[in-house]
């Protein structure tokens, strides 16, 4: 007799999360792998895997296997895939593993095939795709299933991906490259450009979520930047400013406000009225950056509402679809 383990997977860029079929997050660590390049032995993934970034000694590569949401390195993204399952729920030979995992809505055929052939051979037996924006609409308890219309803005590491749902289905999407990553890289190049020092992602992030805004906000701070100055190769710091990092970020915000604004003018009449009425969702790690909410709100006219733990939507949303298949829905 086969025992059954279902799971949600959300791989994300940044990030990936696990959850069981009840929707309890088992796993929730960066999507990083850490390989030996002597053996190709894989070392550490997820969270001893981040540590080493930028900590490695030669022989050691600490890498992402998953950029803008796609696969990018298909074994380590399978080994990883594979050591998240394992630390997921106690596993025999006697059980079948089904996998609900999520998707960016741009995604290729190709891309897709290569998501599902690498969690097949991290041992899926059944595996299920879910666009990643409907997997976060589930997750934020939209009523995705109903004849209305919803909107949701789901920003990841790699990603920003929009999308209006309706009836099970997506009406009107649009997916950028735009996530925490890219303000991440933001910082990083300012950095460099303006005060010729080089700071890893780590310290980037950091900032990031530390002093990072799209608005002014109340309790404005400085913090301290170390890392190598370019001109003469030694241990350098830089003070960065809230208001610093606020004009470092503004271009990544304005290209998602103006891709959020895409896809509405493309919106049937009548979904968008929905719209209106119920607001916009915004979910995804990245849309806890402060002051963002409002400022899509100022610019769209539309309320935007923050569910709570935004960064957990999609994983909840794979957990919901595995009830609902489980329940014979579609």
């Amino acid at each position: 007799m086969l025992f059954s383990r279902e799971i949600g997977i959300d791989l994300g860029t940044s990030n990936t999360q696990v959850a069981d079929r009840k929707g309890h997050i088992i796993i929730n660590e960066p999507s990083v792998v850490a390989v030996d390049v002597k053996s190709k032995r894989v070392l550490a993934t997820g969270n001893e895997a981040k540590k080493m970034i930028g900590r490695t000694p030669g022989s050691i590569v600490a890498v992402r296997p998953i950029t803008s949401g796609v696969i990018a390195d298909f074994d380590m993204t399978s080994d990883m895939v594979h050591d998240f399952i394992d630390r997921s729920s106690k596993r025999s030979m006697f059980t079948k593993t089904k996998v609900v995992v999520s998707v960016p809505s741009s995604v290729t055929e190709v891309e897709r095939r290569a998501v599902e052939d690498a969690v097949r051979s991290a041992g899926a037996q059944e595996v299920e795709l879910i666009e990643a924006p409907m997997a976060a609409a589930l997750g934020a308890g939209l009523p995705v299933y109903e004849p209305t219309g919803s909107m949701i803005v789901d920003i990841g590491g790699g990603t920003c991906d929009i999308a209006v749902v309706s009836l099970g289905g997506i009406a009107a999407s649009k997916s950028i490259k735009m996530g925490g990553n890219a303000f991440d890289e933001a910082i990083i190049n300012y950095v460099k450009r303006k005060h010729n020092l080089l700071i890893g992602e780590n310290t980037a992030e950091d900032v990031k979520i530390k002093i990072g805004s799209a608005k002014p906000y109340d309790g404005e701070a400085a913090m301290e930047v170390r890392g190598r100055n370019l001109d003469d190769g030694l241990p350098g710091s830089v003070e960065l400013t809230s208001a610093d990092v606020r004009g470092i970020l503004e271009d990544c915000v304005n290209a998602v406000v103006f891709a959020i604004k895409e896809t509405l003018e493309v919106t049937l009449p009548e979904l968008a009225a929905d719209i209106i009425d119920r607001g916009i969702y915004l979910t995804g790690g990245a849309s806890k950056l402060r002051g963002l909410r409002e400022v899509i709100q100022d610019e769209i006219h539309i309320p935007v509402i923050s569910p709570p733990n935004p960064e957990h939507c999609v994983v909840i949303g794979t957990a919901i679809k595995l009830k609902r298949a489980n329940n014979g829905v579609k």
